[in-house]
């Protein structure tokens, strides 16, 4: 147990490595007093452009392929503690998400948890990337709304866990999916209220189309 609390608070602490904040520090800017406010990708690439969010994104997805993957793997000596291997993975993996969007280093304002999950994915179940792409892309194609087809995307996750056949892996996706609902709370409050931003560019239905 004392394994796991440990290996939990690091990946936390690396989650809390905002990307857009540490780039922005670079550029001397904070993204967070720009375009939305929010420390995340779609933010960077409103306010910076293509080439930060990529940045951005390659950190962020970083850390939480690392925290699931080379965190949750840590051996730190002693009796060895029987924890089941998939819970421990799944548990680093989330505390990645959590220390992004309630980042220690960074005042605990940080990003909406997306990029960082999927880092988390590619370890913990790879093939649940699929239905999440789909889904994602879909609804941006549809709908020009990021946080709509992200929160969409979440989930797709429960179903295709229970595809699987897998309950530790549904209660994750069920637990994840509500927890990205809840981080996208004000797209969907500015969405029913009609002031959502939509990226008209990949809008199929965008008049500039």
């Amino acid at each position: 147990m004392v394994a796991l609390i440990i290996k939990v608070v690091l990946a936390y602490l690396l989650g809390s490595v905002s990307g857009s904040l540490l780039l922005g520090r670079l550029k001397k800017i904070d993204i967070r007093k720009q375009g939305s406010g929010n420390a995340g990708g779609t933010n960077a690439f409103r306010t910076q452009g293509l080439v930060f969010a990529i940045g951005v994104v390659i950190i962020d997805v970083g850390k939480g392929f690392f925290a699931a993957w080379w965190i949750s793997a840590l051996d730190f000596g002693g009796s060895p503690e029987v924890i089941d291997s998939a819970l421990l993975v799944m548990a680093c993996g989330f505390a990645a998400v959590l220390g992004h969007c309630y980042p220690l280093w960074h005042g605990f304002r940080g990003g909406k948890g997306a990029a960082t999950a999927v880092g988390a994915l590619i370890v913990i179940e790879p093939w649940l990337l699929l239905p999440l792409a789909i889904t994602w892309l879909v609804t941006l194609l549809m709908t020009g709304y990021v946080g709509l087809s992200t929160v969409l995307a979440g989930f797709s996750l429960v179903p295709a866990s229970w595809a699987m056949n897998n309950q530790m892996l549904m209660g994750f996706s069920a637990v994840l999916a509500l927890f990205l609902l809840f981080t996208h709370r004000e797209n969907i409050r500015k969405l029913r209220q009609g002031t959502e931003y939509r990226f008209e560019r990949i809008y199929l239905f965008s008049r500039n189309h």
